[in-house]
């Protein structure tokens, strides 16, 4: 099969240039003494996370108990939760995973939170691991690491039954700001990379020094932007110990436009016909595509402009000049072409996503693909999994 005999809109993942995404992120994990735990809510398949273990990657990462299930299901034995997990049909299930012998972790930030699930594992006469989840500057969920009360939370879950502290954990979002002004875009990663690293380090060792940390806790940090700089160092007992980076497996124009990437690296292009060409008020095109928001999302981000680019060589992966995806209806792409265009009604066309995390999810399969050829095709089989 080729690409000629696909229906739009499909998603296509490159091969050659996931395998490199892959083998790149292996080798800076590797090279600095961390292990990568991917997170997988990027891809969300089966098919890709096993050629994340079979490269070196040791565990995953997802976001969901039903997520976590999916993955079980298929073999996967050890398990992260990136997230405060609350609530006892989300405790249930995990435990159900406790139970079959699959080692699950999971987050907690609050001392109600722990109390919480101390009480549902207790009852049933299990200790679940947990991780401290830790605000490093992003401003989400987590203790913030410089806060006067996180040893007070440590000790309420180191003290809980039904629980074993096994160590913190991070998330870089804030390097999704983009840099600061003047600042150039790889200082800006590498500022953002160093204060996730060394905040975390520095409450590890706060915690230890206060008798609520052990030596070999496990320090969890994250974020594919921050995570294509990232060097490791010491601090007292500790380093960091695992790395967590998703959007890499594929990157975006989000991770081009921060500089983490480049327009080459991206593995993920969305394929789509034109539908309808119609002049323009401006004396140009306006080109409607068969692929909307239930497809790319009207996900943007710092430095992207409309919601994908166009690719006018999709092989060497060179942009189609001028033209925008300015607009996004259901399941419409607008694009706007200010002059002549060589593109007409039944032309298909590839387009790089703002954000490829939140396009697979739409999707039920991935179409793999080397050049021309389709060499796979990958479910997505965590797709759509609730909380």
């Amino acid at each position: 099969m080729i690409l000629s005999d696909l229906d739009t809109p499909r998603l296509l993942v490159e091969q050659p240039r996931l395998d490199a995404n892959l083998r790149r992120m292996q080798e800076r994990a590797d090279a600095q003494s961390v292990a990568l735990r991917p997170h997988l809510k990027t891809h969300k398949s089966v098919a890709i996370a096993r050629r994340q273990i079979q490269g070196g990657a040791r565990g995953i990462t997802v976001a969901k108990p039903e997520e976590a299930e999916v993955f079980a299901e298929a073999g996967f034995g050890d398990i992260r939760l990136a997230y405060c997990v609350v609530g006892e049909a989300k405790w249930t299930r995990l435990y159900r995973l406790m139970e079959r012998g699959v080692r699950v972790s999971f987050c907690v930030d609050t001392v109600e939170g722990a109390r919480r699930a101390s009480a549902f594992f207790a009852e049933r006469d299990t200790e679940a691991e947990v991780l401290i989840e830790v605000d490093t500057g992003y401003g989400r969920c987590g203790v913030a690491w410089d806060h006067p009360e996180a040893p007070v939370l440590a000790k309420a879950v180191r003290d809980l039954p039904g629980l074993r502290l096994v160590g913190l954990l991070t998330h870089a979002g804030n390097a999704y700001a983009g840099p600061n002004e003047g600042e150039t875009k790889q200082a800006a990663l590498i500022r953002t990379m160093q204060k996730e690293r060394d905040r975390m380090l520095d409450l590890a060792t706060r915690l230890h020094d206060a008798g609520m940390l052990d030596a070999d806790a496990e320090l969890s940090i994250g974020s594919t932007p921050t995570m294509r700089v990232f060097e490791n160092t010491e601090r007292g007992p500790f380093t960091i110990t695992e790395i967590r980076p998703g959007n890499y497996v594929f990157h975006d124009m989000e991770q081009v436009a921060l500089g983490s990437a480049t327009l080459a690296d991206c593995a993920l292009t969305v394929l789509a016909t034109v539908i309808s060409k119609q002049p323009d008020e401006r004396g140009g095109s306006r080109l409607f595509l068969d692929t909307g928001k239930k497809v790319f999302t009207s996900d943007t981000g710092y430095g992207t402009y409309g919601f994908g680019v166009l690719l006018y060589n999709p092989e060497r992966m060179v942009a189609l000049p001028h033209a925008d995806l300015f607009a996004l209806s259901e399941e419409h792409g607008w694009v706007r072409v200010p002059g002549a265009t060589t593109l007409d009604v039944g032309d298909r066309v590839r387009i790089v996503p703002n954000h490829a995390c939140v396009a697979v999810n739409t999707q039920e399969e991935l179409v793999v693909v080397d050049g021309e050829a389709v060499v796979e095709r990958w479910p997505v089989d965590a797709r759509g999994a609730v909380r």
